[in-house]
């Protein structure tokens, strides 16, 4: 058994056959191949530990010893490198109770985004068994079908990174955006051609996304679906921002053909290894945030129309908008909690602008006391969410947290 003493720099070694100890000097202790070594680290002074620490001849020997003793030595530690701050409070019951509120407030979304698409799937029955198909038309199954195509590549993002509640609110609206082109199928006002297509992408979607969540799918069956999710998240995005200032802009498919065109590129570079690493990487977010941006682009497109037609405003349900506000807004604390700049985003934008934003366009339609108790309500639990995943954390401020949201950190 070797013990290091502060005080010099020699070391005691008894040897295990016999009782008399030799004193070596310490260059010549380093040399000898005596490991492992069962020094019990209870025994040795604090100070001892940190000039080993802080020697590098001596690094070798603390990192092997700590392994040699079965000890909960961090790695950060034994290179004397910093334990995060964040990971101090994984324990506390202040993180714990905080991660596990935003993940039911996460679930808790599915109520109000049920409420948003429940009406017109009512209303859809009641005119298909009344016999007006006629009416079903007023129902663009392109926007329909913009908005499933972003929540199947939602889904497909947070399935991968095995987000439960986020999980169930976009299989949700897969589901119910789905019932409501069958509706609009059966009444032909949409073609039936495109209808085929959009059912089996929508059933091999679910398929894939759940098997993959519980890890029962093969890894490059899941590329291919990434994959088919960039190219087409990349082509639609374009041609509906184009589409949105029409008749300013010439009706024409370039936008949407020319992006189909890049997208392919840019995929065949990266899984062919023509890429950085890096951009390998950002190439595989690319159908979350092309999902995140068409979510963010529907309030601007409403608010343009708004804009164009301002008697368009009285056929809009403050109700709706309240839900969209409120289903959004759910997902803020959880978002901001796990670090998801994307998921962050695409949840606040909504929130502001999708919800409260198309309510200031109402302000001549409802009363001013429902907008100020939306307002209110809105700033508060945006507030209480910086503040709680402040405390959580145990940041001083709330603009660290919003600094390590951005940073991914």
């Amino acid at each position: 058994m070797a013990v290091y003493s502060p005080l010099c720099s020699r070391a005691i070694l008894h040897s295990p056959s016999s009782s008399n100890p030799q004193v070596l000097p310490l260059n010549s202790r380093i040399r000898q191949k005596f490991s492992p070594l069962n020094l019990p680290l209870q025994n040795l002074n604090p100070k001892s530990l940190q000039f080993l620490k802080l020697n590098p001849r001596f690094l070798r020997f603390r990192i092997n010893y700590a392994a040699n003793q079965d000890l909960s030595v961090p790695e950060n530690q034994a290179v004397g490198k910093e334990v995060s701050v964040a990971g101090k409070f994984h324990e506390k019951p202040a993180y714990k109770q905080w991660d596990s509120l935003t993940a039911t407030f996460a679930g808790a979304a599915n109520v109000p985004f049920l409420l948003l698409q429940l009406p017109q799937i009512i209303l859809n029955a009641q005119n298909l068994l009344a016999g007006n198909k006629t009416a079903l038309f007023a129902v663009p199954w392109i926007g329909m079908l913009t908005g499933l195509l972003g929540n199947l590549s939602l889904l497909s993002y947070f399935a991968k990174k095995k987000e439960t509640e986020a999980v169930v609110v976009q299989t949700l609206g897969v589901i119910s955006t789905y019932i409501v082109l069958a509706q609009l199928a059966m009444a032909e006002a949409m073609p039936l051609l495109q209808f085929t297509v959009t059912s089996i992408v929508v059933a091999s979607g679910l398929i894939l996304n759940f098997m993959n969540f519980f890890n029962l799918l093969n890894s490059r069956i899941w590329t291919l679906w990434e994959d088919f999710m960039t190219v087409g998240g990349l082509s639609v995005l374009p041609q509906v921002m184009w589409a949105t200032f029409i008749p300013f802009l010439p009706n024409t498919a370039v936008p949407g053909a020319m992006a189909f065109t890049v997208a392919l590129f840019v995929v065949f570079m990266a899984r062919t290894g023509k890429l950085t690493k890096k951009a390998t990487k950002f190439v595989g977010s690319i159908s979350g945030w092309t999902a995140t941006l068409l979510f963010m682009w529907m309030p601007i497109a409403q608010m343009w129309t708004n804009f164009l037609n301002p008697d368009n405003i009285r056929g809009l349900s403050a109700f709706t908008m309240l839900l969209a506000m409120i289903g959004n807004g759910l997902m803020i604390p959880r978002a901001l909690f796990i670090r998801d700049f994307m998921w962050f985003t695409g949840s606040f934008w909504a929130s502001l602008l999708h919800g409260w934003g198309n309510l200031i366009c109402m302000c001549n339609t409802i009363s001013w006391t429902f907008f100020l108790a939306a307002t209110i309500a809105l700033v508060s639990w945006l507030g209480m969410a910086l503040w709680r995943d402040t405390k959580a954390y145990g940041y001083n401020s709330p603009f660290t947290s919003l600094k390590k949201l951005v940073s991914g950190s």
